[in-house]
């Protein structure tokens, strides 16, 4: 099993989702602008990206299906460049945060939202050093 599905498995499954599943999918800045652009409306280059599986209250194909979380590895290399940090690293907070977006978590809806993101943004890392040590 591949390094970042182990990481994946042991996020859901502390999210109480031991079930669930989700798609991973790495791109590069080029891509990641033309989805941004396509279903979001932002003419520009993002880290990581969210499509949940039952967003609009869509009929879910299989209960267990969360949904697909992009992530723009050139932006990751040179985000992990900017705060000193490794790729991996990197890639593990992006993971995070496309993946809470799936669970419903919004930074961007309120100040309280934002901040209950960032607290299980950061307890979620701890459960993947928990698992490096």
């Amino acid at each position: 099993m591949t390094t970042i599905r182990k990481k994946a498995r042991l996020l859901l499954s502390a999210l109480g989702c031991d079930e669930a599943e989700l798609s991973v999918t790495f791109v590069d800045n080029s891509t990641i602008a033309s989805l941004n652009a396509q279903w979001r409306q932002v003419e520009d280059s993002t880290d990581v990206l969210a499509f949940p599986m039952d967003e609009h209250g869509a009929d879910l194909p299989h209960p267990r299906l969360l949904g697909d979380v992009v992530i723009s590895a050139e932006r990751a290399a040179a985000q992990a460049e900017e705060v000193g940090h490794s790729l991996e690293r990197e890639i593990e907070v992006l993971l995070i945060h496309g993946l809470l977006h799936l669970m419903g978590y919004d930074h961007e809806a309120s100040d309280e939202q934002t901040s209950a993101m960032a607290q299980k943004e950061a307890d979620l890392l701890r459960v993947l050093l928990t698992m490096e040590q």
